[in-house]
């Protein structure tokens, strides 16, 4: 038994002003730049350089005092690099003139830094393509992306006690502007010049507007993809959701902070971290990402930005390796540009209910869900067709030529009716309908459980206008767009399938329609029709839907929700404390869960394709941009992932490093079997 004792002996760096210590990097931890970066003291033992007692000094002074050790120094950076071929984090003591080497490993450093310095060192012949991306995480390259605080201003205000709160980081970034209460308070705050924050308590589809005008979005309730989350990533947007801390009070107009004696008011300034959940009081000014400012923006060359150049090699290098298709999740031509400047190669999800929030569109869709009969649902419907054709014909002139995949409505129509009894008032004077029978249309379409009622597909199987005048829009729009000299591939898909008969019912309207208007307008137009997966029954009949279905996409945020029979929008009471305990590794609904939905995605792709063998699958949850779900998705053999558009280019690299991973566990099962076959 007895203890186990290390004897070591020790070199000293307090034994006078020709002795001393110092911890240092090969390269700069934070920017990534190749220049030695550390500290020093004279006359110092390791720990008063890092415990705050004094001062050290930067590693570039100790060349003035004692330009032999550092000469020594810098040599032993630049060998313990080429032969770890990394950034390495050392600790060094000077005793008497005589420099000691304490210790080396590899030195942690920020996204930014990484991504620079593997681009770098390939470029030095460092290291080659295939390691570089595999040293980068995915997600690192979000410090690429968004527009961040200054980390010192940032230290200040919550030293200053102006921290808030904490929510979850749902949609990484920085962004300060004054409080907005309700969308239309956002949208009218912007049109004056304000940079705007909506805070809602949770956010719905009616907020679009609302939130597209905002810099962030911050909520009280909802989870990593309540409707906050996952519009704001589409959008671009930063968001904090899932804040329970906050108390907003719409009456009063202001936002409480539990157990503070604080209350900030609509309109005064707010700061949220998507990258933290941080939550400051008051103003933080932002940089912008240079590789927004080449791509998007605009107002940097390419040539003008050293970090944007560093992004196209990775992205570039990335895309040699990938096999899997990045698509992205888009339902206006803005956000379909923004996501082929980062490399989309087409849409696996255009949600047409978010076409139907503009004011007079919504206006329209009411008039339909309020009619009595067929004729003057189709009169409304009839409304609707030429803005539903326009915000097609935008995302196809976007898009050019590259696949847009539709799909037809799929929220329950109680989500396109208003809520307050003012806006209900204000409906009843505009479409001449009494309060009371808007009321009871209202709770004619109340559903206990509205996720798993009236709504995708038996909406247009109920109401087959609704489907015919949707197809419609998509053919008239293609067609159009196809005689101006634009490439259309348009797919549709039908959401909330769960039976071959549904599929075959909405599929043959839009065939017809897509015969009739090609018909009409003398044009020839190649389409797809298909079908969302997202309940477990269609995944386990896949083989009879893929009868007549061209393609699968695997909705995996509902098809995670109707697999664990949990809402995703609840869920934030207890699952935060299901992975704390470990009962789940991970939130299903940020990380694909392999072992039971992924189950499903396999069986729903392997039974597909035995019916039609080439059938293309793909998914267009969050999960398409979550870099373990993606490298899932290619070890499936799935055509391609879909997510929102600046979590393109992550999709992009972990589908490279998906292959990479590949080829490496091949090659070592193909070393095993050499070393066996020796033995």
């Amino acid at each position: 038994w007895g203890t186990a004792v290390n004897v070591q002996s020790m070199v000293f760096g307090n034994m006078g002003e020709d002795s001393g210590t110092g911890v240092a990097f090969t390269r700069d931890p934070a920017a990534g730049t190749n220049l030695f970066y550390g500290e020093y003291l004279f006359n110092a033992q390791g720990e008063d350089v890092v415990a705050g007692i004094r001062t050290p000094l930067p590693i570039a002074e100790l060349k003035k005092d004692n330009a032999k050790i550092y000469r020594e120094l810098d040599d032993i950076r630049l060998k313990l690099e080429k032969h770890y071929k990394d950034m390495m984090d050392i600790e060094f003591t000077i005793q008497q003139g005589t420099l000691w080497m304490l210790q080396c490993r590899v030195g942690k450093r920020t996204g930014f830094a990484a991504i620079k310095m593997a681009v770098d060192m390939v470029k030095e012949k460092l290291i080659d393509k295939e390691e570089a991306i595999l040293r980068i995480e995915p997600n690192q390259l979000n410090q690429l992306l968004r527009p961040i605080f200054d980390l010192s201003e940032k230290k200040k205000a919550i030293d200053a006690g102006r921290l808030l709160a904490k929510g979850l980081n749902a949609g990484p970034g920085a962004a300060s502007g004054k409080v907005a209460l309700s969308a239309q308070d956002a949208e009218e705050m912007a049109a004056k010049g304000d940079k705007v924050i909506l805070v809602r308590i949770e956010t719905s589809p009616e907020d679009i507007k609302g939130m597209n005008a905002a810099e962030g979005i911050l909520t009280a309730r909802g989870g990593m993809t309540s409707h906050a989350a996952l519009v704001a990533r589409q959008m671009g947007k930063v968001c904090v959701a899932g804040c329970g801390t906050l108390k907003i009070d719409y009456k009063e107009r202001t936002i409480r902070v539990e157990n503070k004696d604080i209350v900030v008011k609509e309109g005064e300034y707010l700061s949220i971290d998507g990258s933290t959940g941080e939550v400051i009081e008051g103003k933080l000014e932002t940089k912008p990402s240079e590789v927004i400012q080449v791509l998007l923006t605009k107002t940097l060359t390419a040539k003008e930005s050293p970090t944007f150049q560093t992004y196209n090699s990775l992205m570039t290098w990335a895309d040699s390796f990938r096999r899997l298709g990045i698509r992205t999740n888009a339902d206006q031509p803005d956000q379909a540009a923004n996501a082929i400047a980062f490399g989309a190669e087409g849409i696996g999800l255009c949600r047409t209910e978010h076409m139907f929030f503009g004011e007079n569109k919504i206006l329209s869709m009411r008039k339909m869900i309020l009619s009595d009969s067929l004729e003057a649902r189709k009169a409304a419907l009839a409304e609707l067709l030429p803005y539903q054709r326009e915000d097609f014909k935008g995302i196809f002139k976007a898009m050019k030529g590259s696949p847009v995949t539709v799909r037809t409505l799929d929220p329950p129509l109680h989500e396109f009716l208003p809520h307050t009894d003012a806006e209900i008032s204000e409906l009843s004077k505009e479409l001449k309908v009494s309060v009371k029978k808007i009321q009871e249309k209202m709770a004619s379409l109340h559903e206990f459980n509205p996720m798993l009622g009236f709504r995708g597909c038996r909406l247009g199987i109920l109401y087959p206008e609704i489907t015919e005048m949707q197809a419609r829009a998509i053919f008239e729009a293609a067609a159009e767009v196809k005689k101006e000299g634009f490439k259309v591939k348009p797919e549709i898909m039908i959401p909330l399938v769960s039976t071959a008969t549904e599929f075959k019912l909405q599929e043959e309207i839009v065939r017809r329609v897509a015969s009739e208007v090609m018909a009409e307008k003398k044009v020839k137009i190649n389409y797809l029709v298909g079908t969302m997966i997202e309940l477990p029954r269609a995944a386990l009949v896949a083989d009879k839907i893929a009868e007549r279905a061209e393609f699968f996409s695997f909705g995996t945020n509902d098809l995670t929700q109707t697999t664990f029979g949990l809402s995703r929008d609840d869920a934030g009471k207890f699952l935060p404390m299901y992975v704390d305990k470990e009962i789940l590794p991970v939130d299903p609904f940020e990380a694909l869960d392999q072992e039971g939905v992924g189950q499903l995605l396999e069986i729903g792709t392997q039974r597909g394709r035995s019916t039609r063998p080439d059938l293309k699958v793909g998914i267009c949850g969050e999960h398409g941009g979550e870099p373990s779900s993606v490298e899932f998705c290619h070890r499936t053999g799935l055509n391609y992932v879909s997510c929102s558009p600046f979590r393109v280019p992550i999709a992009r690299l972990a589908a490279a490093r998906a292959v990479i991973n590949e080829l490496h566990s091949k090659k070592k099962k193909d070393h095993k079997k050499k070393d066996h076959k020796k033995k």
